[in-house]
């Protein structure tokens, strides 16, 4: 059984898709990217600062889901240049604990943000 996550805080919501759907134990997580939740509006500023909004937009998400960092087993970044890979790192190993998820990072045009990411998680038994 599916059912969509929504954001209470969240300024605007999408007809195209949900925040993130459970499915049984998984909680799959759409793209997050560096916007205030509150706004709507992308926040511009360095590939750190981008980072660490995009993963507190993950972090709420998943919450919302009744789940948290610690179950997440996937992870997929797309960043807008794949040279920033070791600044993205220094943010990214600061919101997982060991064992790190799985994780795949890809170069992508993401337009006028830095980083986008979005997760699975299990919370099962």
């Amino acid at each position: 059984m599916r059912k969509a996550i929504q954001m209470p805080d969240q300024a605007t919501s999408s007809p195209y898709y949900s925040p993130a759907v459970r499915a049984g134990d998984f909680v799959f997580v759409s793209g997050q990217g560096p916007w205030d939740r509150k706004s709507g509006m992308f926040v511009e500023g360095p590939l750190e600062q981008q980072t660490e909004i995009t993963l507190e937009n993950v972090k709420a998400v998943l919450e919302a889901a009744n789940a948290s960092m610690d179950d997440v087993v996937q992870v997929h970044v797309h960043l807008r240049d794949i040279n920033d890979f070791d600044r993205f790192n220094l943010v990214y190993t600061r919101y997982f604990s060991d064992p790190k998820p799985a994780r795949i990072t890809v170069g992508s045009d993401t337009g006028n943000i830095l980083v986008e990411i979005d997760v699975i998680a299990y919370t099962g038994p």
